[in-house]
């Protein structure tokens, strides 16, 4: 039996090769690191190696620092690891180094199989000995004479971590950065963190929640912020923070935060230098500013620019820091019944005069679409108006409106979408990711962030198969070009095993992952179709789409669905792109399937290119991404005994759940929009389930039967409660399908405030036992309420049942949590609900 792993070394494992394929690679001698300070990434590297070439060859090779001539013997050889400068200083030809770009390296095997790793600066050494550990460990062989370069210089990640230790958007614990209100004294976590981004070539971060809060410039906290750059700079990650723009006011009681203001300008000076006491590698600021009810240059007559420029200038004082300025500013109270209103407008809007204005260290961040990290979404057209800004685009690992890690969603499919769109400005070629490289208008800094949120869990992300996003994160920073297929199965190899079925398994469901999560959960563009106006962005709700603020408007009635953001008729939107594009979205006869509810207000009647109506894509999809969904348990258990137990148990349980919930989404949306518009399914599907058993039909005991809100979130719209919190309920009836073997599974709420548990019984025999625990096991963003976020499923497989046989569920409610049912379905084998 395969040990157990906890996932905490992530694709850094190290596992070592059959003894048959480490043959193959020769004996090393000695790894010459040109570096002796144990702070720089050069000795990182070398102390890498040599952990490496322990964990996959079972060789223990020691680590100097002198590149002087020895003998040799014939069966070994050296690994040197050093800046191209270093090795050319040592006395080393380097005329045969093509010239790198910052963070680049040079992987070199020679005749006798020495090894030369070579960066154009010390991270550019650490980025090559990562690529030729990682070859190592999938048993491939160092290559000759092999280049890298960074599509971007900018490589960062955004983590939304609170002082008092709790993370927004996060699903894996609490901070490995801040507790109570003050960094950790522990920073392990931190530095594991750390060489787990080097490895993928991510090389800033910054540490704190764009909610920021002023406390993070205590005394206490300037010490502390000093101390995760030490833990991070040997990985050659360096750290930055996000501002709370009133902090003059909320820190220092200055009586405005006015950027123009002397007193302010003085704070934020001394604000800087004192950072940089602590931090001289402070790579700067993360500004969210007049964004969600946010304070900002606006609230005191200012330009976002000379918002934005009162941070540059205190940081160029001080060292080479930039400003990042957050374009996801926009007015969260719209009025709906404009229908000239239109958030998606809100960054071109906000931004596209500004483009001469900001300071030369400031940069604009904006978010891959123009709404918020939608299951799909336009690439944003404010990439095409900003000429001498240069820009960072911002993606999520974090999975908020992609199933919160709970539901597997490999997202670099999604991300090619907007990376490899071209924007055709000034009628030029122009795809976003030679934007985001500096190429299209000649920057010299721009690139990447991306929301991640790591936590205490060992899982860091509190998934183990969600961490291909954030490995993908990096590699598709470093080159966005990436194959999303290559990129997975060389993840999967790392991660788990090179066993050819687990990776294709893994490859396979990663890839279909991102079309099923957009088929169950929201597609034609309509965005994910969640909770929007409370914080768990989590479950299906597709009514509170509509009806509020937000701008997230389906703008769905009884006749037709989607926004109407044409400049003809609509909101205008799609005349913040070049003109290729823009006469492209225009029309609903060009626009792609994939986007028409996006640009255009139609008739569900609507023919799409396929011949299909709106909605009955609508159910199609629906039930097609949920039936693709129940495949995912079910091949992952043909890896059972090829992956250690402990992460097969994981993954399992996981996809499972996933496999539940996917179908309370199919429900859920599809009934929602045939009750909006009265049109049936033509396959008979939506609102008929014949192998169900509705738990308000049942004889009840000790039980309520209670409407649920919304009415879509339970079948029928209804759901049975206990009648008392410290006393259990029973529901029996007799089964009225015919003898034979059937999966049996129950629907019933898994909600915050209390641990329900459950006994099945049938014919008086237990089939199962279960509690309510998905809030401390899944770690998502739960819901205190019967709703479509606490709705869910477990399933008892191949029950022999015979007809007649006493269905009997007994539910022990505790506290808040009334042991809720929904329903009880018996389905044949191959059958899904």
């Amino acid at each position: 039996m395969l040990p157990d792993e906890n996932g905490i070394d992530g694709w850094l494992r190290y596992a070592s090769l059959s003894s048959k394929l480490a043959s193959q690679f020769k004996q090393y001698r000695s790894i010459i690191a040109l570096s002796k300070d144990e702070s720089s990434p050069v000795f990182t590297a070398a102390k890498e190696v040599q952990k490496g070439l322990n964990g996959i060859l079972k060789q223990e090779v020691k680590i100097g620092h002198d590149l002087a001539s020895k003998s040799q013997a014939e069966d070994t050889a050296t690994i040197v690891i050093g800046t191209i400068s270093a090795f050319s200083q040592a006395g080393k030809d380097v005329s045969n180094i093509p010239p790198l770009k910052e963070d680049g390296f040079w992987l070199n095997k020679d005749g006798n199989e020495n090894v030369q790793i070579l960066g154009q600066n010390e991270r550019g050494a650490l980025y090559g000995a990562f690529e030729f550990l990682m070859l190592l460990a999938q048993g491939k062989p160092c290559p000759s004479g092999h280049i890298s370069n960074p599509s971007a210089p900018i490589r960062w990640v955004n983590q939304w971590d609170n002082l008092d230790g709790s993370i927004e958007r996060g699903y894996a614990g609490p901070s490995i950065f801040f507790k109570d209100m003050v960094v950790r004294e522990d920073l392990t976590r931190v530095s594991q963190y750390a060489r787990l981004m080097a490895s993928v070539g991510l090389n800033g971060i910054i540490v704190n929640n764009v909610n920021s809060h002023h406390e993070l410039f205590s005394l206490k906290n300037l010490e502390g912020l000093g101390r995760i750059a030490n833990a991070m700079r040997p990985w050659g990650v360096r750290i930055g923070v996000a501002l709370f723009f009133d902090t003059p006011k909320t820190l220092a009681g200055l009586p405005t935060s006015d950027p123009l203001d002397p007193d302010v300008i003085a704070f934020w000076d001394r604000i800087t230098a004192e950072l940089h006491q602590h931090v001289p590698d402070l790579i700067g600021y993360l500004i969210k500013a007049n964004s969600e009810g946010q304070p900002g240059p606006l609230t005191y007559g200012r330009t976002l620019a000379e918002g934005a420029n009162l941070f540059a200038a205190a940081l160029k004082r001080y060292g080479d820091g930039v400003v990042v300025y957050r374009a996801f500013v926009y007015n969260h109270h719209l009025d709906e019944s404009n229908w000239k209103n239109d958030r998606a407008n809100a960054a071109v809007e906000f931004f596209k005069d500004m483009d001469t204005l900001f300071a030369d260290n400031v940069l604009v961040q904006i978010k891959y679409g123009p709404i918020d990290f939608q299951v799909r979404e336009p690439t944003s057209p404010l990439f095409a108006h900003l000429r001498k800004t240069p820009a960072i685009i911002e993606f999520q690992v974090a999975q908020e409106y992609l199933g919160q890690q709970s539901h597997v969603c490999y997202l670099p499919p999604l991300w090619k979408t907007i990376l490899d769109f071209d924007l055709r400005i000034d009628g030029e070629s122009s795809p976003v990711h030679k934007i985001l490289s500096g190429e299209r208008f000649g920057w010299k800094q721009s690139g990447y962030a991306s929301v991640v949120n790591v936590g205490s869990d060992s899982t860091w992300l509190g998934s183990h198969l969600a961490m291909s996003n954030l490995y993908a994160y990096g590699r598709y920073a470093w080159a966005p070009t990436s194959d999303a297929e290559d990129v997975i199965r060389d993840w999967t190899r790392l991660t788990f095993t090179s066993n050819p079925t687990v990776v294709d398994t893994v490859t396979s469901i990663s890839m279909e992952s991102w079309p099923t999560y957009e088929n169950y959960s929201g597609n034609l563009g309509i965005q994910t179709l969640c909770e929007i106006t409370k914080t768990c962005h989590y479950g299906p709700r597709p009514d509170s789409m509509d009806g509020n603020g937000w701008g997230q408007w389906t703008r769905a009635d009884a006749h037709g669905i989607g926004m109407d953001r044409t400049v003809a008729t609509g909101t205008g939107y799609a005349g913040q792109y070049p003109t290729e594009v823009a006469k492209m979205y225009e029309k609903i006869e060009t626009t792609p399937d994939e986007l028409l509810l996006w640009f255009h207000h139609v008739p569900y009647t609507q023919r799409l290119k396929s011949g299909k109506t709106v909605i009955q894509h609508f159910y199609d999809a629906h039930y097609e991404g949920a039936a693709n969904a129940q495949t995912f348990a079910p091949r992952w258990e043909a890896l059972r005994g090829l992956i250690d137990d402990a992460r097969f148990k994981h993954v399992l349980f996981r996809l499972k759940y996933q496999a539940g919930h996917s179908l309370v989404w199919r429900d859920s949306v599809n009934n929602f929009y045939m009750d909006k518009c009265g049109i049936a399914d033509e396959h008979g599907r939506v609102g008929h389930y014949p192998y169900r058993i509705e738990a308000e039909s049942m004889d009840l005991t000790g039980y309520n039967v209670v409407p649920i809100t919304p009415f879509e979130a339970a079948s029928g719209g209804k759901a049975i409660i206990t009648t008392s919190n410290d006393k259990p309920g029973t529901a029996k009836c007799k089964v009225p399908f015919e003898t034979g073997i059937y999966n049996v599974a129950v629907n019933y709420y898994d909600h915050l405030g209390g641990t329900s548990r459950y006994k099945l019984s049938l014919g008086g025999k237990v089939i199962g036992e279960w509690a309510g625990d998905l809030g401390t096991v899944l770690l998502h963003d739960f819901s205190d309420l019967r709703d479509g976020h606490s709705a869910t499923r477990i399933t008892f497989e191949s029950v022999s049942v015979n007809k007649g046989d006493v269905l009997e569920i007994i539910g022990m409610p505790d506290g808040d949590e009334l042991a809720p049912i929904d329903y009880v379905s018996f389905l044949p084998p191959g059958v899904v609900d």
